[in-house]
């Protein structure tokens, strides 16, 4: 099993071993592209720019697919949440067509990869359906279905559904696809090495110098690259793509069907948020996966009532033999509903980036290796434009928006609170996380299963926002921006790049 960020097991972490590096960088320091973060896009962006000729390295501060790609229920789709009827409204019919030739490259390159490096990974073809269960919804599905043609999906009204649930109308969209993320993953990786590349693992990039050439301090040592990639979900740091990234967690369940009745289409609902739903074959055994209950991060108290309603779900509309792995991932919501690939606003223009996938992270990361790709390579590319972050304008206050997150109150520095008093006011149960208010300080406090307590200041060092307990996973989510940390306060996702304090906890001895 391959560790994630989080305290849940997902299915695809839980059906493969570590991937284990077989190159390393020797004394060779310098490269022409460094790619920092091992999940699907960077590892797909390095295969391709190693195979072009360039001499590529990628980074990655835990494992191979340690975040969302662990994470993902992994649906390759060209019908996106963001509907193309707002795609056409916002952007215009012609971008809206590009937005679709770029899932279908995104697909057509999945399954080239598949073919070239005879990866088993379980990739199947797929239909995809969405369906309304209210008038409203119908009236919405019916302008969906107008856009999808007019962008040339070739969507069809379809009078049943792959499964049994009631709807009013229903619409199918064909040529999608599903498979087993990691195991893709891990095999592309090993088609990088075989290439030339280098993967280095447990290696945290600590800070970048942009002059001329990009210098990039990690936790292995110093290197040089020509071009510095941030294909880590949201870039660290502080940038205007946060301001229009809103980080969301999504839920997902794997079970086993009494009934044997696994579906190999991909199914939507038109609720917001929406069920998501599919099945996926791993050795002998196939699974029923459903996802939803999406939220904010850090803006629901008890997560584990997400997991409580999902299974409502599932066992409502399926004949469920076994809850086989439940667990959460993170997503990044953008403002105007597309990705933003490209150059990474406010850094030299060869930094890049590829973030802000909604809940298509599957199929963008594709359409982000491709498009970076093109960068690097000064091909031209006209998803170079659609997706450019350059198309955030400045934001009105938002230097004064950033001096006022960094202007709070020190931190607990020589601070010290007593056990006792802080067992007294918490009330906590073991293996439970509460934000609290402590002799004029707010601490974030955490009582493990042995009785110990852990407090951390609650502000995330990245713009001072005040961190939120995730019950379900374990972890400390700052609502702002999606930075993530353990009950020790260390990183475990970014932008923040800097752990939680630490405060010292004593217990009173009396005389």
């Amino acid at each position: 099993m391959i560790a994630r960020d989080g305290n849940t097991v997902s299915l695809w972490q839980d059906s493969v071993e570590e991937f284990v590096p077989q190159n390393t960088p020797g004394a060779n320091t310098e490269f022409d592209v460094a790619v920092v973060g091992g999940g699907i896009t960077g590892i797909t962006t390095a295969l391709l720019l190693q195979k072009a000729g360039k001499k590529c390295v990628l980074f990655e501060a835990y494992n191979l697919c340690f975040g969302t790609t662990g994470g993902t229920t992994a649906h390759l789709n060209t019908l996106l949440d963001n509907p193309y009827s707002t795609i056409i409204k916002d952007f215009g019919k012609e971008n809206a067509q590009l937005v679709a030739q770029s899932c279908r490259e995104s697909i057509a390159l999945v399954k080239s990869h598949i073919a070239e490096y005879n990866i088993d990974c379980g990739f199947e073809d797929a239909s995809a359906y969405l369906f309304a269960q209210t008038d409203k919804q119908v009236k919405e599905l019916k302008d969906i279905y107008d856009a999808c043609n007019e962008v040339g999906l070739n969507a069809s009204y379809a009078d049943n559904l792959p499964v049994n649930i009631d709807f009013k109308q229903a619409m199918l969209v064909q040529e999608q696809g599903k498979f087993h993320p990691v195991k893709y993953v891990q095999a592309l990786a090993h088609a990088f090495e075989q290439a030339g590349g280098i993967i280095l693992q447990q290696c945290r990039v600590e800070d970048v110098k942009e002059d001329g050439t990009i210098t990039i301090k990690t936790s292995q040592g110093d290197f040089k690259s020509g071009y510095l990639i941030y294909a880590t979900h949201i870039p660290p740091g502080v940038n205007l793509v946060h301001l229009r990234c809103a980080p969301y967690r999504s839920y997902a369940i794997a079970v086993s069907l009494k009934d044997k009745k696994y579906t190999d289409a991909l199914i939507y609902d038109m609720y917001d948020p929406y069920h998501y739903i599919r099945s996926q074959k791993i050795g002998d055994a196939t699974y029923l996966i459903v996802g939803a209950e999406d939220h904010k991060t850090g803006h629901v108290e008890n997560t584990d009532e997400c997991f409580l309603k999902l299974e409502a779900y599932v066992r409502e509309h399926f004949d469920v033999d076994e809850v086989i792995n439940k667990w959460s991932a993170q997503f990044f919501e953008p403002a105007d509903g597309l990705a933003y690939i490209g150059h990474l606003p406010g850094h030299d223009v060869n930094i890049l980036v590829a973030t802000g996938y909604g809940g298509n992270g599957i199929t963008y990361s594709h359409v982000a290796a491709l498009t970076l790709k093109s960068i690097v390579l000064g091909e031209e590319n006209p998803y170079i434009k659609l997706f450019n972050p350059g198309r955030i304008k400045p934001v009105a206050g938002f230097v004064s928006f950033i001096e006022h997150n960094a202007d709070v109150a020190r931190l607990f520095v020589g601070k010290w609170f007593a056990h006792e008093k802080l067992e007294e006011l918490s009330g906590l149960a073991h293996g439970e996380g509460k934000v609290i208010k402590y002799e004029g300080h707010t601490v974030a406090l955490y009582k493990d299963e042995g009785g110990g307590l852990h407090v951390l200041s609650p502000v995330c060092p990245h713009l001072k926002c005040s961190v939120a307990w995730n019950s379900s996973e374990r972890s400390w989510d700052c609502p702002c921006h999606g930075s993530r940390f353990d009950i020790e306060g260390n990183v475990i996702t970014g932008p923040a790049g800097a752990p939680l304090e630490k405060i010292e906890v004593k217990t009173l001895v009396e005389d």
